[in-house]
Parts: structure tokens; sequence; C-alpha cells
């Protein structure tokens, strides 16, 4: 098996005023990031390559001072981009991400198709790949772009993927089957 370990970051501090992709993790967010990095622990990373946002790299740091490793900044692991919307209610979010997932190539919000956000995610991954190709990787990234990632490399539905990762949650792929092995939420 070649494993490829995709992370989703930890809980942030919501703040409505300001742009999610500029939001820092909460306190408890920290915390459970450090739990994280114990249920990594078996499958022995030997790399941490994370989204530029700040929640993530603030997981990736967390992960990496416990796993002891170095984090890899990769431009492109970034979340779709939402910068410019508004901030919703969770169900009108939901709404929103859903048809999303349901019509890739049509913009539903923010400034990038799903289409578009998965491109540049895949290409970015690909680029931790081919940087880190002998060492088992983690990516540290976002829901959205984790499940777009996955639907694509193993057929699952991404909505139902994106609806089941937690803040945090990683999920565990075989690169060489394209399948998903496991999903992982904290307790």
């Amino acid at each position: 098996m070649k494993p490829l370990i995709l992370v989703k970051h930890s809980l942030p501090e919501i703040v409505e005023a300001i742009p999610a992709r500029e939001w820092t993790l909460s306190e408890k967010g920290r915390q459970q990031a450090g739990k994280l990095a114990e249920l990594l622990i078996p499958y022995q990373p030997g790399a941490i390559a994370c989204s530029v946002e700040p929640k993530a790299r603030e997981t990736a740091a967390i992960l990496a001072e416990n796993l002891g490793l170095v984090v890899q900044l990769i431009e492109g692991l970034h979340e779709h981009d939402r910068s410019a919307s508004p901030y919703h209610s969770r169900e009108d979010f939901q709404k929103l991400v859903q048809e999303f997932f349901e019509k890739p190539n049509m913009l539903v919000f923010g400034s990038e198709t799903a289409a578009q956000s998965l491109a540049r995610f895949r290409e970015a991954v690909g680029s931790a790949l081919r940087s880190f190709e002998d060492k088992i990787i983690v990516i540290v990234a976002h829901g959205t772009v984790i499940s777009l990632f996955v639907s694509w490399l193993t057929g699952c539905d991404g909505y139902t993927l994106w609806q089941k990762l937690g803040l945090p949650s990683f999920v565990l792929i075989d690169m060489q089957s394209r399948e998903l092995v496991k999903i992982e939420n904290l307790p």
C-alpha cells in the first residue's frame, strides 16, 4: 500500500467579520490537533505539507511538533476560494456546498467552480507527492478540496464525505489501488 493521509484542519475560532481563509485555531482546536497527532503515529509519517491558510498551518505545526517533522507550505492546497463570499448560516452554507458538488462546472459561490478547485488541488497534491515520493506524507488542508480530491480519486460521493469530516479529521488513501481505506474523526 502507498498511503496518503489527508488531514482536515482543526477547529477554528469563527469570526464572522473576517473571511474564513484568515481564521486561526481556537483553543479547543489546538488541543484537538495534538490529539490527532497521536492517531497519526502508527502510520509513521515522514513528511507534512500544508495549505497556506492559518488554520491549516497551525494544525500542521502542532502535528509536526508532536511527530518530530518539519512543515512544508505548498501553494494550491488552500480551500475552495470563497474569500469574497459573505458569512452564511450553517444551513445555507450546507445547501451551497451541496450544490457546489452537484454542479462542478458551475460557479455556485466564491470565485472557483468545483472543477477549478479540484484541478488546482490535484496539481498541489501531485507536487507534494513528487517532493516526498519515498515517504508517507500527511497533507493538512480543508474539507471541501479534500472531499473533491478523494471523490475524483476513489469514486466516492464527495458531498457525503464532506459531511462526514470533522474538525479535525483525516482520510487514509491507498494511492496504488485508489481506495479510501479509512475516515477518522476525533471522538
